[in-house]
């Protein structure tokens, strides 16, 4: 189904895509207490989830953007809304996402979905769950739809319903928009944590054949992920990293209740990354697609209970799903 949604009207001040976009980063502040648990890889290495309980029975799984962790700001207030409904949230950290890097060379990427994976059977252990759902932003919402698609046709019963937000549906579309000359100050954020990243990385890895002042130089994901993501998780190439990562095209193999929150104004996609044709008729996919709002934004106004407009989006589906 595709919904181009009405009830979002920002003011006029926030009718700018990167005024909405910055303002939830740098003013939208709320905190809430996680407890981190570690979970083991069979692969050796680790991931740190940071919990949030209500002694519910149902759960949700959420998950980062690029960069980001459980510390964003966008994780910490769906957080405390969903506890406020009853559900019990476990916020994942990316591997070397967590404020400590992991173990190997290899950490995360837009589709690694196996991660994904591992975390929801890691729950089941913990704990007798009626129900699951998930709820990705940006990367971890390509990350999330990818998932819904790719498995499909074996999703564990306890999956009832995923969300993605701002999600890069066409990696490479994503790749080309950021690059723009407006969206510098961005690029220029994302690329200095991925470089210290991958310094450390090097210096850990010194076979690992990544060449340090290529990297060091690289202006855009062109540039960083042919030399950097790519090789370290398999890849051919930067090209072929975005073309097997992109969840558009797992959108039509979804079985179960998904939807996607984007706005036509976001600074990080290309019309490429709006999946409009893939929602029309899908019994299971919704594309709920907003005027405005920016990149994982949705700010209606400078108050803050009347900022929460996603918020209730994303918890009016899971509740309607549960």
């Amino acid at each position: 189904m595709y919904i181009q949604d009405t009830t979002f009207k920002p003011n006029i001040f926030l009718r700018n895509k990167h005024v909405n976009t910055l303002y939830r980063y740098f003013f939208s502040k709320i905190k809430v207490n996680f407890i981190r648990e570690r979970m083991l890889t069979d692969d050796a290495d680790f991931i740190d989830l940071d919990v949030s309980k209500v002694n519910s029975d149902k759960v949700v799984i959420v998950i980062h953007g690029l960069e980001g962790s459980s510390e964003s700001n966008y994780i910490h207030t769906i957080t405390e809304l969903l506890n406020k409904n009853n559900y019990d949230v476990y916020a994942f950290n990316m591997r070397g996402c967590s404020g400590e890097p992991n173990n190997l060379l290899s950490s995360y990427h837009s589709g690694k979905t196996e991660d994904l994976l591992a975390i929801i059977q890691y729950i089941k252990l913990k704990k007798d769950y009626k129900q699951l759902h998930v709820v990705g932003y940006s990367l971890g919402g390509n990350l999330a739809i990818k998932f819904m698609g790719e498995f499909a046709d074996k999703m564990p019963s306890l999956i009832k319903s995923a969300v993605g937000v701002s999600v890069p549906c066409d990696l490479k579309g994503s790749t080309i928009a950021i690059a723009k000359w407006d969206n510098t100050l961005y690029m220029k954020g994302f690329l200095k944590t991925l470089k210290e990243k991958t310094i450390e990385k090097i210096m850990r890895f010194p076979n690992a054949n990544i060449n340090k002042k290529k990297m060091l130089a690289a202006k855009n994901f062109f540039d960083f992920d042919n030399l950097v993501t790519a090789p370290i998780h398999g890849f051919k190439d930067a090209e072929d990293y975005w073309k097997q990562s992109s969840c558009k095209q797992f959108i039509k193999n979804i079985k179960h209740a998904t939807l996607l929150i984007t706005s036509k104004d976001d600074p990080f996609l290309t019309t490429s990354c709006m999946p409009i044709e893939e929602a029309k008729k899908h019994q299971y996919f919704t594309f709920l697609q907003t005027e405005y709002g920016g990149h994982i934004g949705f700010v209606r106004n400078f108050k803050m209970k009347k900022q929460r407009w996603l918020e209730y989006q994303i918890v009016d589906f899971i509740k309607k799903n549960s």
